[in-house]
């Protein structure tokens, strides 16, 4: 997994032309021109965004008994931002350009200017990522307050509250999936850096002497978790951060990096953060946040170990894995071979025709698999440009519903990778589409 594998290189362009002209993602605002690096999600996208983090939920909380959630506020005090470390350290190293003026991220441009091609720049200052905002109706330092960089202090300082209602004990999780904000320098690549995005994270608490294995385990299970929903294998590999790379707070972080068009690059960190978040709330506020072992009479700061996931970030990677082209029937087809699971809808019912008495057949199968599955319901054009759209949007399965099954009560399902089409029953419709999609 060592070599960037060979992708196509008008990909990326193709998936954000798909992304605008089909509703999963449009920029923010656009009808005034847009504002940088925001973007709204779609009825299309906001759908598939909701599965990636609901897949991410059932893996990390619903099939464990070890994990429970959290929602905490994305608005805080300075306090908690100190004692994490933000505001001193939450930087990047900003640069001028001295011929065109634009300022760039120093890391990330190699000496020269993407603008106008100078190597002049001011020397890097730190620039702090982090939105400062006004709480009240007053302004002033007692007012200030700071929208959340990530999802993981309000796990920490609600600490003691989640061990104490729940009665858990280490080896044991809290997970939040939520909006978090940094004012990047430089947003790039549509929806991998922006400003405002959304994180799934797990802060998983662990006596110290099992910090090494459980963070050896995480990495793992989260590299899982990407192959089980569709990413190729060839498209994955691991990156552990040599000792000089690490964050202030970290004892070891590898990152699950995806092929994107552009390169490798982060879809996921895993860190060991020690004691550090624990110990640094607990000293800030002057509450113990110890965990206190009965069987061995022991106090203890756990461990945590940290699997951080962008949520949009992974919708992104999914939909480059999932989009391919292919030849049907002489013609050229785009194609997301989305799992099912991901797919902003699962089944597409399709009537023949405006007949009523297709339609009425055709509202009765919607009606069925409504329960089931994300359904969506199109009469347009011809039934082949029907198929067209809905493989182009990634849905796996569309039922048609044609002047035969009047007759004899059944429709035809096809398949959006094979294009097969089997004829099945209306009464054992449901049940063979549970069995395609591996539910009981």
């Amino acid at each position: 997994m060592a070599d960037h594998p060979t992708l196509d290189p008008d990909l990326l362009d193709k998936v954000i032309n798909l992304a605008k002209r089909r509703g999963f993602i449009f920029q923010s605002a656009e009808i005034y021109g847009g504002f940088r690096s925001t973007y709204d999600y779609g009825p299309l996208g906001v759908n598939m965004l909701r599965n990636v983090k609901q897949a991410w939920w059932r893996a990390m909380v619903q099939l464990r008994s070890d994990v429970v959630g959290l929602d905490a506020a994305i608005l805080g005090p300075p306090a908690v931002w100190a004692a994490s470390g933000h505001l001193e350290t939450f930087t990047d190293p900003l640069v001028d350009c001295r011929k065109c003026k634009e300022r760039w991220r120093e890391d990330k441009i190699e000496g020269v200017c993407p603008n106008c091609g100078s190597k002049e720049f001011t020397e890097p200052r730190a620039f702090n990522l982090m939105f400062k905002t006004q709480a009240g109706p007053v302004e002033g330092e007692g007012a200030t307050a700071y929208l959340r960089p990530e999802t993981a202090q309000g796990m920490f300082t609600n600490f003691a509250n989640v061990l104490s209602t729940t009665r858990r004990k280490p080896p044991f999780g809290i997970a939040q999936v939520g909006k978090s904000f940094r004012n990047e320098i430089t947003p790039q690549n549509f929806v991998f850096r922006t400003r405002e995005f959304e994180q799934m994270e797990l802060e998983y608490f662990v006596p110290p002497a099992e910090a090494e294995e459980w963070y050896r385990y995480w990495i793992q299970a989260r590299l899982d978790w990407y192959l089980d929903l569709g990413i190729s294998p060839e498209l994955l590999r691991l990156h552990e951060h040599a000792q000089a790379d690490l964050s202030h707070y970290s004892k070891g972080t590898t990152d699950v990096e995806f092929a994107y068009p552009w390169g490798w690059d982060e879809l996921e960190g895993i860190a060991n953060r020690g004691d550090y978040d624990l110990t640094q709330h607990s000293n800030a506020s002057g509450t113990r946040l110890e965990y206190f072992d009965q069987a061995t009479n022991e106090r203890y700061l756990p461990y945590v170990i940290e699997p951080a996931a962008g949520a949009t970030r992974a919708m992104m990677a999914f939909l480059l894995a999932a989009y391919h082209e292919d030849e049907v029937g002489g013609e050229l087809r785009s194609v997301l071979k989305l799992d099912w699971r991901l797919a902003p809808y699962q089944i597409a019912v399709l009537p023949l025709s405006k007949k009523p008495e297709l339609e009425g057949v055709s509202r009765e199968v919607l009606s069925m698999l409504q329960p089931y599955f994300m359904c969506d319901y199109d009469v347009t054009q011809s039934i082949g440009r029907r198929y067209r759209r809905q493989d182009e949007v990634g849905t796996p399965f569309c039922i048609t519903v044609d002047f035969d099954t009047l007759d004899d009560r059944a429709v035809t399902v096809r398949d959006r990778d094979s294009t097969e089409q089997t004829r099945v029953a209306l009464t054992d419709l449901l049940g063979e589409l549970r069995s395609r999609t591996n539910q009981s």
